[in-house]
């Protein structure tokens, strides 16, 4: 092999798990901040509602092939400067596309009706989002874990009619 195709081959296979290392990026316990605290719970097909779940555990299921019909998210242990604290999101559902932004615990998406979010924003309002992002990701069928993504982000798919089966979501401290 000569030098130019090996140096080439080198170059992209750097690339590639430098790529890589950046999409598998992992919160570590540290990063996760008590309080305030985001929780959050997720209704799921043919199960219901799960627990609530808090500092980036998995609401949802993994490799049951079942869809989240819904969620609900909140804040949590507010106080002093950020009692004038929201949460709001949306959701991305099955024959209805992007639904309205909802906040503190409300329901985004549906119940009963068997159909699937596709797709979700987050977003912190208020003197929290001076101090603090939302970093969340989501578990979509047949791509699995999405890349992390933060403050009103996009996370999931539109168009493609795929199902969020999980998601973390988690509030970190601004440097």
């Amino acid at each position: 092999m000569n030098i130019k195709k090996s140096l080439f081959i080198s170059l992209i296979l750097s690339a590639v798990m430098i790529i890589t290392s950046l999409n598998s990026w992992e919160f570590d316990a540290a990063m996760c901040t008590i309080p305030p605290n985001v929780v959050y719970d997720t209704h799921c097909e043919k199960i219901g509602w799960q627990v609530w779940q808090q500092c980036g555990n998995t609401s949802g299921t993994i490799a049951r092939s079942k869809r989240i019909e819904c969620i609900k998210i909140k804040l949590d242990d507010l106080t002093g400067d950020y009692l004038d604290s929201h949460v709001e999101y949306r959701v991305h559902c099955q024959s209805y596309g992007w639904m309205s932004w909802v906040k503190d615990g409300a329901l985004a998406g549906t119940t009963g009706q068997a159909k699937r979010v596709e797709a979700i924003n987050i977003r912190l309002q208020g003197s929290i989002s001076n101090d603090y992002d939302i970093y969340y990701r989501v578990h979509v069928q047949k791509h699995g874990w999405m890349p992390w993504v933060k403050n009103g982000e996009l996370a999931g798919t539109t168009g493609q009619k795929k199902r969020i089966e999980a998601i973390q979501i988690m509030l970190v401290e601004k440097n």
